[in-house]
């Protein structure tokens, strides 16, 4: 599945869109995103501390009139969150919590209580970053411990192994650790886990453009090879669209089509 993780608050016409309330730029943004191949829509809100349940709401109710797409709602904020899954039509994911206790006691209970899907990151309590599989691992079955003991349905559970980015002195060896992480989860959990991964990631801070795509386009295969069931990505990149199709076609266990690329 692809996700597009366009609409969200760092995006100037989202941010003026929202400050006024006016729903056409946003709905307008989320029509190009499912015209671009988007199968899902990622509403990244940011901590919204002033208005935060008015400003969820607006933002779901006026993107789900226009599409009927699933909805990931990507906000820290518990309150913001409720008030998006109180008015969601759409089949909803929750985007999402992690061994932080804080999202733990507060953003876990909503999922239960909307049944809605989630997604868990593979972080430590404070927010780090693991430094290999071997760790990414051990916080996945401590991550699943605790969402079980929540009370959830694992078949609402997706796994976010956190891609690092290029940047970072070992990003590079993390992605590569990364895709055998996806590989043994469904081992490790003792289940189809699902995963997720935001491709944006790869390639957040500097550079140009036109080798941040290339990179894309090469670790988008690996990552779907590896079994990867959405990818978290701007869907305004045409090529990494085209490369994702080009693979799902030739991973299908059906009759393969030139249409379908």
């Amino acid at each position: 599945m692809i996700a597009a993780d366009n609409i969200r608050i760092t995006n100037p016409v989202v941010d003026a869109a929202l400050s006024d309330l006016d729903p056409r730029p946003i709905q307008v943004l989320a029509e190009k995103c499912e015209s671009a191949g988007a199968e899902a829509i990622d509403i990244n809100s940011g901590p919204l501390n002033r208005d935060p349940e008015r400003k969820m709401a607006f933002l779901v109710e006026v993107i789900q009139d226009v599409t009927g797409l699933p909805i990931l709602l990507d906000t820290a904020n518990p309150s913001a969150l409720e008030a998006g899954l109180r008015v969601c039509r759409n089949r909803v994911i929750v985007n999402g919590f992690s061994l932080e206790p804080a999202k733990l006691a507060s953003i876990l209970p909503l999922a239960k209580k909307h049944e809605a899907h989630i997604i868990g990151y593979l972080l430590y309590p404070d927010s780090h970053v693991p430094s290999d599989g071997a760790e990414r691992l051990g916080v996945a079955i401590e991550l699943f411990d605790k969402y079980i003991q929540a009370g959830l349905d694992k078949e609402r559970l997706i796994i976010d192994p956190v891609i690092s980015p290029l940047m970072w002195q070992d990003g590079n060896a993390q992605d590569m650790e990364i895709l055998s992480v996806i590989r043994m989860l469904p081992d490790v959990l003792g289940f189809d886990v699902r995963t997720i991964a935001g491709l944006s990631n790869l390639t957040s801070g500097q550079g140009d453009r036109g080798k941040k795509i290339l990179m894309e386009k090469i670790y988008l295969p690996m990552l779907m090879g590896s079994g990867l069931s959405i990818a978290l990505m701007d869907v305004t990149h045409v090529e990494t669209i085209q490369v994702a199709r080009a693979c799902r076609s030739l991973m299908s266990p059906g009759i393969f089509s030139w249409e379908e690329i």
